[in-house]
């Protein structure tokens, strides 16, 4: 999977540019995300807009780059497609993750901190 690193405002954006984030990509997502996000941004945006299909396997990659992240930076979601959406409610993720309907939305929020897992 390809990804894309944008500041805005202090705010680290990763956006995915691939279609799919399932078995197949998700090391890569892991590893690639692992380096644009850096140290330095208190803040991780990651735009999945242009995801339009995540198996357990993606959701997993993302799961493990929160948790990469660790407690004392933010880790929110912006632009979840309606597939991608499904799978996070479905599986109750969005009680952990904040999620928005835009990458602007996103870094104009109050950061608060999401529940750790």
């Amino acid at each position: 999977m390809e990804l894309k690193q944008e500041n805005i405002g202090g705010t680290v954006v990763v956006h995915c540019l691939g279609e799919r984030l399932d078995s197949l990509v998700a090391i890569k997502f892991k590893d690639e995300f692992r380096q644009l996000a850096g140290e330095d941004a208190q803040r991780v945006v990651l735009n999945m807009g242009a995801v339009k299909f995540m198996d357990s396997s993606g959701l997993g990659a993302v799961v493990a780059v929160f948790k990469l992240l660790g407690p004392d930076r933010v880790f929110d979601l912006a632009c979840l497609t309606p597939a991608v959406d499904r799978v996070f409610r479905l599986t109750r993720m969005d009680s952990v993750f904040s999620i928005f309907d835009s990458v602007d939305a996103a870094v104009a929020a109050p950061p608060k901190s999401a529940m750790f897992i």
